[in-house]
């Protein structure tokens, strides 16, 4: 059985009470930082996926697929500011923002660089870092239409430093990750790297500064 590095386990058992199936606790419709969610690739139907089992080749980092299993627990993903910010709680994600995914149960950042993908050979994407703390090769771009990302919303997310697009082109696995299917980085635009928020814990949109500082005494 893998397990979960120590510390990102407690974080798990914290929000696993507080995980909803996508639409039936919240109305809210824009993702925002400090949500915890699932993302699924709408061409191939397979969920972003991690797990503590290194790449055999390339970096050797912990490895990232796509999975077809709606309820495995190693596909939540939290949104946070990217490297070296901090994005409260709650704040709406723009489009053009960048942005980190941190795998819940290993703690690791969803990351990329100049290493060749095993299957297709296109631009390896692993998980990174420790406790939540990689480097700028963990930061990705939304790409979406209009000014925040909608949840019901296809998206891409472009890797900042190295100008890829997370995607899955079908190849799979065999052991010890059997059926499950590559997410690497492509160069171009295509159907095979859009996104859709699904399953997760929304948290709410920041209450608006406010602007009345009437003041009346008792």
């Amino acid at each position: 059985m893998m397990k979960a590095q120590d510390g990102a386990g407690s974080f798990l058992l914290f929000i696993t009470p507080l995980l909803f199936p996508y639409g039936s606790a919240s109305e809210l419709s824009v993702v925002t930082c400090g949500s915890v969610l699932k993302l699924l690739n709408t061409k191939h139907n397979v969920r972003l996926h991690s797990h503590d089992v290194r790449y055999g080749s390339g970096s050797g980092q912990q490895s990232v697929t796509g999975v077809a299993a709606a309820d495995d627990g190693n596909s939540y993903w939290r949104i946070r500011g990217k490297t070296s910010t901090v994005c409260e709680r709650g704040t709406l994600v723009k489009c053009g923002q960048s942005i980190r995914f941190t795998h819940v149960n290993t703690g690791r950042n969803l990351h990329s660089h100049h290493f060749t993908s095993p299957l297709s050979g296109n631009q390896e994407v692993s998980a990174f870092g420790d406790e939540g703390e990689g480097d700028i090769l963990d930061d990705w771009t939304v790409l979406c239409n209009g000014e925040f990302w909608q949840r019901d919303e296809e998206v891409r997310f472009k890797h900042v430093s190295t100008n890829v697009l997370l995607s899955v082109t079908g190849e799979q696995y065999g052991r010890p990750i059997n059926g499950q299917r590559e997410v690497h980085g492509m160069t171009y635009a295509s159907p095979h790297n859009y996104w859709k928020a699904m399953e997760g814990i929304f948290m709410k949109p920041s209450e608006p500064p406010r602007t009345d500082f009437t003041h009346s005494e008792l």
